[in-house]
């Protein structure tokens, strides 16, 4: 059985986004090579759906040794994918007090496909729940009308200077 996917790919254009990265660098912290998204591509609060890209090169910091003579995507790097379109979704709807968003945990990762330098791996989300101290969503990861992975993805808040105390310790 072929499983659906979250938001249909009918819904929104990948080539034509309507948040760039200028846009996606707003909400989200991660610069250089831990951002893991390109674009935003689709939006629907009245829904709680959210999707965007990831266009992946051959300068992914992982291409060098994941693995040797063939580039594979790290499933990891797949779920950071996942978990910084939702903190975008958070973020721009304000749903966590304008904080930075941690990983709180993941359930039911599956991985069942293989993404390469070269591809647009596609990445889907819709909010399950959402409480002032925790944010769950549900994710796709799609490359070429394949879901790849998927999973539950979950958030908290990390107060700003909370993270900065820590770090001086």
């Amino acid at each position: 059985m072929k499983k659906s996917f979250l938001i249909d790919p009918a819904l929104y254009d990948l080539n034509k986004p309507i948040a760039d990265l200028t846009e996606i660098r707003r909400f989200n912290q991660q610069r250089f090579e831990m951002e893991q998204l390109t674009a935003i591509v689709y939006d629907d609060w009245e829904n709680k759906e959210c999707a965007g890209y990831r266009d992946l090169t051959e300068q992914e910091f992982w291409v060098r040794g994941h693995m040797p003579d063939f580039a594979l995507m790290p499933g990891v790097i797949m779920c950071e994918a996942a978990a910084q379109l939702a903190s975008y979704y958070a973020g721009k709807h304000q749903l966590m007090d304008n904080c930075i968003m941690g990983f709180a945990g993941l359930e039911n990762v599956r991985f069942r496909g293989i993404i390469t330098p070269g591809n647009r791996f596609v990445v889907q989300a819709k909010l399950l729940n959402f409480r002032k101290k925790l944010i769950s969503a549900q994710f796709q990861g799609i490359l070429n009308d394949k879901i790849v992975c998927e999973g539950i993805i979950k958030g908290v808040p990390l107060g700003v200077s909370d993270l900065k105390a820590v770090s001086r310790q």
